[in-house]
């Protein structure tokens, strides 16, 4: 079979019957790692041996999940102790370029030696969109390799254009029609291309001919990529790669070694549904004033609240919170959030997806890269409400949350995609995805 006949099969797959060694390589935030460690669980599950490759920030929340782990730089803990370089990376008009540019790119050539050395013995490689030794790797080798996404804005479609965080005046173009956004696309590709010219000098070092364009043609596999998220975020394309499967949400929560506080529950079980605010796991080293925005925001509308506020000292309460408000450092999204009455967030597409998987009606607040694409993706589907990091005030958080909470239609609308959503297993259908290709490689 062509692999890329894959697409056409919907992803139903079929079982290896030998376990196989698979190599995950993903970088960034707990919204990056957390669906490799879904389909690691789910591969495992099958009888393989799936290995993740990624920062070592990251090895001690994969390796009690009983999962392999291989160190691949760059070493997120070097971000972490940086406040300063998180406003860089999480700046909305050059966000997304500070990343590449100072995180990804300075690293490349050392994250290829490292994936190298992962993919010895291996089966196959699965790898994220900003892994970027991955093709490369792959290439050199030979290892059969799949691509994988995790946010619409990673597929450029003319017919359903994506908001950049650069430029979210372009929300108010989709009218124009594919012609129109092709154009802004191709103008983009132009800017993009800049941003990962060091990928063309590894390959020149490594003896390989120059590539394709790594943020677009040259990182997607040509025999399988897999969307990971759900239709009712981004549906099915005409200008989607043909090989791309759309797997819906691959969903995980470290419920067990990070479950919610009996202080938690406690307040929880004490009163009404409280406004839950978070700002993911990266946003939240760059909050500024949003926590105290928040809370007095909260106590405006008297609603009972939840802050999840993160590690960093600074995010911490100044002063006593009142009996209706709680702050905690961290709590997993899939048991909190279904028992909040709305939840406020940055948009990131783990936060997103889990939101949306409660069936709690949103309030988003972006900072950059992707999330300003979700935000308005959530908005349109009639479960949220947006407001841009710069208008998010007392006075506009609270208007902005009293539509959602005092118009029922919101709800109404976000439990019917809650039910969309939790039809699909974004897991089980790339684990399918991932066993065909290994059905039609030579063991």
């Amino acid at each position: 079979m062509n692999p890329r006949d894959l697409a056409k099969d919907g992803g139903e797959g079929v079982r290896v019957a030998t376990a196989r060694r698979i190599v995950l390589a993903t970088f960034g935030s707990l919204g990056d790692l957390h669906p490799f460690i879904a389909l690691a669980k789910e591969l495992k599950a099958r009888g393989h041996v799936p290995v993740l490759a990624t920062s070592e920030f990251h090895r001690e929340r994969i390796e009690r999940q009983g999962i392999g782990f291989f160190p691949v730089r760059p070493d997120l803990l070097d971000v972490e102790s940086k406040p300063e370089l998180f406003r860089d990376l999480m700046d909305r008009k050059k966000g997304s370029e500070n990343v590449i540019r100072q995180l990804f790119m300075p690293s490349l050539r050392a994250s290829y030696d490292d994936l190298l050395k992962a993919v010895q013995g291996a089966d196959l490689l699965v790898s994220h969109a900003v892994a970027f030794a991955g093709p490369i790797v792959a290439e050199v080798t030979g290892i059969p390799w799949i691509s994988a996404v995790l946010s619409p804005i990673s597929l450029l479609s003319m017919h359903d254009p994506s908001v950049p965080p650069q430029a979210p005046w372009l929300r108010h173009l989709r009218m124009l029609g594919p012609r129109f956004h092709g154009s802004i696309h191709r103008l983009a590709r132009l800017t993009l291309r800049k941003w990962t010219a060091p990928v063309q000098a590894v390959r020149k070092e490594l003896g390989l001919p120059p590539g394709a364009d790594p943020l677009f043609e040259g990182g997607t596999s040509p025999t399988c990529m897999l969307v990971l998220f759900s239709k009712v975020l981004g549906a099915p394309q005409a200008d989607w790669p043909p090989q791309a499967i759309q797997t819906g949400f691959a969903f995980f929560d470290d419920v067990h070694a990070t479950g919610m506080t009996a202080e938690l529950k406690q307040f929880l079980s004490a009163g009404p549904p409280p406004i839950v605010f978070t700002l993911g796991s990266s946003a939240v080293m760059d909050a500024g004033s949003f926590y105290e925005m928040s809370q007095a925001a909260a106590h405006q509308l008297e609603r009972r609240a939840i802050f999840l506020i993160g590690i960093d000292p600074r995010n911490r309460p100044r002063e006593p919170l009142s009996k209706s408000m709680l702050a905690v450092e961290y709590a997993p999204h899939s048991e909190l959030f279904p028992r909040a009455s709305a939840i406020v967030h940055q948009g990131g597409v783990g936060t997103t997806a889990q939101a949306l998987r409660s069936g709690r009606p949103m309030l988003v607040v972006p900072w950059g890269h992707d999330q300003v694409d979700n935000a308005y993706r959530v908005c349109r589907l009639g479960v949220a409400r947006t407001l841009s990091r710069e208008r998010y005030t007392v006075r506009n958080a609270a208007t902005a949350l009293r539509h959602l909470l005092d118009e029922p239609n919101h709800l109404t609308r976000a439990s019917e995609v809650a039910r969309m959503i939790r039809t699909e297993d974004g897991a089980a259908s790339a684990c399918h995805a991932i066993e065909r290709v290994l059905s039609l490689s030579v063991p």
